[in-house]
């Protein structure tokens, strides 16, 4: 198992990055929360977890190792698989999951694409009691080392297209459009190839 990797960030997307190491780069599939932390050029360490399948490997990029545990242990869970734990990973932070489960918190979970009422109640059954503990302070996970800490939706996204080479007023005139229907709980891997497509038409 591949648990981490430690390199230059050599290539920026929509859905993941390639670090660099060692002369090799390694396409890592990250949430946009992680991607927004990254620069471009820049030294970064990324938790990984490396998915097999008989047609494909797939290496999963995390801001930390708590985030890829809570990554793994999602997958536990019967018709849960790696897209569906990524996505689950991308609407809410790991401590907000581990609340969600142990409260059953049903509308929180029910606020991830392609979790149903059923499938967050199958969630909460199989996954409350081994989420472990519930960390309700404010500070997260020790910043890493090549990481900036998480910032609010519209920086993530600004700093996710800065990352792409977009410049800081396509950025924001992008932000500004796609923010117009964004909503309470945006999603923001949805919002940053909205603004691709904007930016890649007035190019």
């Amino acid at each position: 198992m591949i648990a981490s990797v430690h390199g230059t960030v050599a290539a920026l997307g929509p859905d993941g990055a390639v670090i660099e190491v060692g002369g090799v780069g390694l396409s890592v599939s990250c949430a946009p929360g992680t991607l927004a932390r990254l620069r471009l050029g820049e030294p970064a360490r990324l938790a990984t977890s490396l998915v097999v399948r008989e047609d494909s490997l797939t290496l999963y990029g995390f801001a930390d190792d708590d985030e890829r545990a809570l990554f793994e242990l999602l997958q536990t869970a019967n018709g849960v698989g790696p897209r569906l734990a990524q996505t689950i990973l991308a609407v809410h932070p790991p401590r907000e999951v581990r609340r969600a489960l142990a409260s059953a918190d049903l509308a929180a979970l029910t606020k991830v694409p392609g979790i149903g009422r059923k499938s967050a109640e199958r969630l909460v059954l199989e996954l409350r009691d081994r989420v472990g503990a519930v960390d309700g302070s404010a500070d997260g996970a020790p910043e890493l080392a090549g990481l900036t800490p998480v910032a609010p939706w519209r920086e993530q996204l600004r700093h996710a297209l800065a990352g792409l080479g977009f410049s800081g007023k396509e950025a924001a005139d992008a932000i500004d459009v796609v923010a117009a229907d964004a909503g309470d709980a945006p999603e923001l891997a949805v919002l940053l190839r909205r603004a691709i497509g904007l930016l890649g038409r007035t190019r």
